[in-house]
């Protein structure tokens, strides 16, 4: 995306709602999405993080966040792993919806960084890969939040 094309970078204001659960897994998606918005917009976006306990408590505080009008966009990051029950399947589904519902009711981008794979063994091997992962689903929803808030921008100026 071209500088012409980006939202002034100082008027973003992004929310960032990460889970506790696998701190450390999700932790490297919140260094990578800071580190991709500070290249992207030069260091001018303003980045606000709160910590909540696991996915499940992102939808709501991202609603509220979103309603106190200072945020452009929130970002939620979590890893939901399954832990030998049905649980984790239904832990991600409600909270992907609770996000998709966050935004359209608030008309704030609520965007997702709330992943849950099939299979994870708390050995070495499968915490190096999603702490990896992490890192690149970290700069992934940075230019995704950039590239809406462009969006949502170009849109405002022809309504």
């Amino acid at each position: 995306m071209n500088q012409s094309s980006q939202q002034n970078p100082a008027t973003i204001r992004v929310a960032v709602l990460k889970a506790r659960w696998h701190a450390d897994i999700v932790d490297e998606a919140h260094a990578a999405f800071m580190h991709e918005m500070d290249r992207l917009t030069n260091g001018l976006a303003i980045v606000d993080v709160f910590e909540v306990p696991g996915a499940f408590e992102i939808p709501l505080q991202a609603r509220d966040l979103a309603k106190t009008g200072q945020y452009s966009a929130i970002v939620g990051c979590a890893f939901v792993v399954n832990g030998g029950i049905y649980r984790h399947e239904f832990v991600a589904e409600t909270v992907i919806a609770g996000l998709m519902q966050a935004q359209m009711d608030v008309g704030v981008p609520v965007l997702s960084a709330v992943l849950s794979p099939h299979h994870f063994h708390e050995t070495d091997e499968h915490r190096r890969f999603f702490l990896d992962h992490f890192k690149r689903k970290g700069r992934e929803v940075a230019k995704a939040c950039v590239a809406v808030l462009a969006v949502r921008e170009a849109i405002a100026k022809v309504a």
